[in-house]
Order: structure tokens, then C-alpha cells, then sequence
């Protein structure tokens, strides 16, 4: 798929170390790009179910692959002071020679902030910290150094030595689509953006949004990178897209997941087909959900796929 870089997102929710293990060598070895985990203390509505740390699982991960870029969708940023998350990414990209996606949000889930301890509140205080956050990791990133002075964080002549090895900076990826809050940010702050599944019916006015504001602050929005998260099924053949479309709808039937929205259903040639009109509205970047959590089989045709699509 020519231009298209295509990340595989691993919930890593039921699963031991050795099953994501497995799924992001099979990436690398298909020359899938990307890997991207979660960033939760317990799995969403089933806190029963096992769920490994998500930066822990991310340094692990780049310490046993070569190639594969690894990150997160998105990192919360009340669990993590900046300056810490400065020292952290600047070290993790150190160890993996340069293969870092650094995402990161706000937060979402407020039970699981108020059941650990960790500061809450509104979407527009969370927006404030986030932004101040974003401005820390810039500072570090650019001169090695941190001096800031805001509402929510207070940080004196830090340095941040050794800096990252990917230059200007490890790419810092901003998700949603809140055109009062996060787009601002996204498009003060980020190197790339991600649109979320619950936002797949609106992205071609989302992004005239985000262009717009772009256009504000006197920044060219072909300097921002265009990313999109979506739900994929790959059904070998015409026969077996009923079984695998009624797997998709069980798991992912949901309307947060967007399912119909990205049109990702199909056979390899449809799901090609809707690839390439993601590439024409300007997204060089899909990272997507597989309807059985990236099983061998998925990531085989996934791969196929994308070799077909650049022969």
C-alpha cells in the first residue's frame, strides 16, 4: 500500500506477556510497522481479566524486536508526571535506536483515577494539565533542559541528558477530536494526530477543523502527520465474510468502535480498496483493531494485503 504506514493495536487486556510477545514479532517479521498497547491499570469494564502495565510492556517489547516502532493509544497523562515521562521517553527511545511512538491524552476514565488516588476533574482542567504536559515534553525534547513555570506543574532547570536518539524528537501522537480542547492542542503540540473509532463518521470535517485552527497559529498543516485508529476484518474469500463480519459486530458491534464508520469489513480487495481512500484524504497512517486480536492468521493476510498494494 504505497505511502500507507499500518500499524496493528493490541489491547493487551487477557493476555500474557508471551501472546503479545508473539503478535509483535509476527509484525516485524511481516513488516507490519507498528505495534500499540493501552495505558490502563486494569482493563475497561472487565478488571477481572489480566492486564499488563502498558509502558513496562512497550520497553519490553522494543528490547526483544529490531525494526518494529512501538506505542501507545494513548498514554494518560495523569499517571506519569511530565518531567518523569521526559526522563522515560527520552531513555526508551535511547534503548530502542529510535523507535518510539509517543501518544498521549488527557484520560478517560474517571473511575479508575478515583479508585487509585490519582488526580481527576473536568475535561477542561485535564485539557490544561495535558497542554502544560505537551509544552514540558517540548522543552525537554528541544534543548535538554526543563524551566517551566504553570497551573498544574512547577519544574526548575531539569535537564533531560541523555536527549532522544529520533530527531527532532520521538513523534508525539495527540488523539481525539474535541474541537474546543484537543484540537488546539493537536495542533499547537503534535507531530501526528489520531483520529479515534467513535470519530470515523465525521473525519473529513474534523480535519477542515483541525486545518483551520492550524492556519490560526500560522502552522502548515502538511507538517502534521495524519493518523487514523479503526476496526478491521479480513475475510479470505466471499464465503467466509458472513462468520468473520459476525465476529467483528460481537466483538466490536459497539458504536464507540465505529465498525460501519470505517468500512474496513471485507475482503482483502474491499479492505484495500478503503485503505486507499483513507491515502487520499491525506492519512498516512492507520492503526487497526483486527476482529480476533491480531491472530496469525489476520496478521498474514494484513501483510499480504500491504505487499500487494506496492507491487
Amino acid at each position: 500500500m504505497d505511502g500507507l504506514d499500518v500499524g496493528v493495536y493490541v489491547p493487551q487486556l487477557g493476555f500474557t506477556y508471551r501472546d503479545v510477545l508473539h503478535r509483535a514479532l509476527r509484525c516485524e517479521e511481516l513488516g507490519i510497522g507498528s505495534v500499540w498497547l493501552y495505558d490502563h491499570l486494569y482493563g475497561p469494564g472487565a478488571e477481572q481479566l489480566p492486564s499488563l502495565e502498558g509502558w513496562t510492556l512497550a520497553t519490553a517489547l522494543l528490547s526483544r524486536t529490531e525494526r518494529l516502532r512501538v506505542g501507545h493509544l494513548v498514554l494518560c497523562n495523569q499517571f506519569r508526571h511530565p518531567v518523569l515521562l521526559a526522563k522515560m521517553a527520552t531513555t526508551l527511545d535511547q534503548v530502542s535506536d529510535g523507535r518510539l511512538e509517543l501518544g498521549l491524552g488527557s484520560g478517560s476514565i474517571e473511575d479508575e483515577h478515583l479508585r487509585a488516588g490519582f488526580e481527576w476533574g473536568g475535561f477542561p482542567e485535564r485539557s490544561r494539565r495535558l497542554a502544560e504536559t505537551l509544552e514540558i515534553l517540548t522543552r525537554a525534547f528541544a534543548d535538554g533542559m526543563i524551566d517551566f513555570a504553570g497551573e498544574h506543574y512547577s519544574v526548575r532547570q531539569v535537564p533531560v541528558v541523555p536527549g532522544p536518539v529520533q530527531q527532532p524528537r520521538p513523534p508525539i501522537v495527540v488523539g481525539g477530536v474535541g474541537e474546543k480542547f484537543t484540537l488546539p492542542l493537536v495542533a499547537r503540540y503534535a507531530d501526528v494526530w489520531n483520529v479515534p473509532t467513535y470519530a470515523l463518521g465525521e473525519i473529513e470535517r474534523k480535519l477542515d477543523v483541525l486545518r483551520s485552527l492550524c492556519a490560526d497559529i500560522g502552522r502548515d498543516p502538511g507538517t502534521l502527520r495524519l493518523s487514523v485508529e479503526a476496526v478491521t476484518a479480513i475475510a479470505p474469500d466471499d464465503a467466509a465474510l458472513p462468520e468473520v463480519r459476525a465476529l467483528a459486530e460481537k466483538r466490536f458491534g459497539a458504536p464507540g468502535f465505529g465498525l460501519r464508520e470505517g468500512g474496513l469489513v471485507g475482503t482483502a480487495p474491499a479492505v484495500a480498496d478503503r485503505l486507499r481512500e483513507l491515502r487520499e484524504l491525506g492519512f498516512d497512517q492507520v492503526v487497526l483493531f483486527t476482529h480476533d486480536r491480531a491472530s496469525d492468521r489476520t496478521l498474514e493476510q494484513l501483510a499480504g494485503l500491504l505487499a500487494e498494494g506496492t507491487s
